[in-house]
């Protein structure tokens, strides 16, 4: 009996020995994981910084593109109501004043609506539900040309509204003017 107390007595402080290993090499592994957590963060941190830096420029380039793309419709949209009554004005459908060609007098025209002429309930057509604002100066106010004017003059003589272009002056993502669209 004597030998099994000693065995136990040797392996209660191997065992005591072994707790104290496993102790100090957690108290390091703490200490370490600590750093590795805090180089772990920073590291982290940089490479956001650097994600954050390059995606910034493609949001501001991602907004004007989207704007331009607005620009176009807008102006699209314009040029179509002018066409459509113009095309209504050389069929007779309605009454057009001396000297205009038979384009509308102004954008407002386009949306207040004329009497047509085969219409006896004096049924009115719109050509364009509202002005659209524009999307780079965001200003409902557009730059005019007649017929009468120059192909490139950036002021209306006031006969009529043969096209728009946008009063910015500003350039596109493609090099070209706003206003030259």
């Amino acid at each position: 009996m004597s030998g099994f107390r000693q065995t136990s007595a040797g392996r209660s402080g191997e065992l005591s020995a072994l707790i104290g290993v496993i102790q100090r090499r957690r108290r390091t592994a703490r200490f370490s994981d600590a750093g590795t957590t805090l180089l772990e963060l920073l590291i982290a941190c940089s490479i956001l910084l650097v994600l954050a830096s390059v995606a910034m420029p493609l949001a501001r380039v991602s907004v004007q593109r989207r704007k331009e793309a607005d620009l176009r419709y807008d102006l699209r949209q314009i040029r179509d109501a002018i066409d459509r009554y113009k095309d209504a004005s050389d069929k007779n459908q309605i009454k057009v004043a001396a000297g205009t060609e038979g384009y509308p007098p102004d954008l407002d025209t386009l949306v207040k609506g004329v009497k047509l002429t085969t219409a006896q309930d004096n049924k009115q057509v719109r050509f364009l539900r509202a002005i659209p604002a524009d999307p780079i100066t965001g200003s409902k106010d557009w730059g005019l040309r007649s017929v009468q004017d120059d192909a490139d003059s950036d002021s209306w003589g006031g006969q009529d509204v043969f096209d728009v272009y946008s009063k910015s002056t500003g350039t596109a993502l493609d090099g070209t003017k706003y206003s030259e669209w």
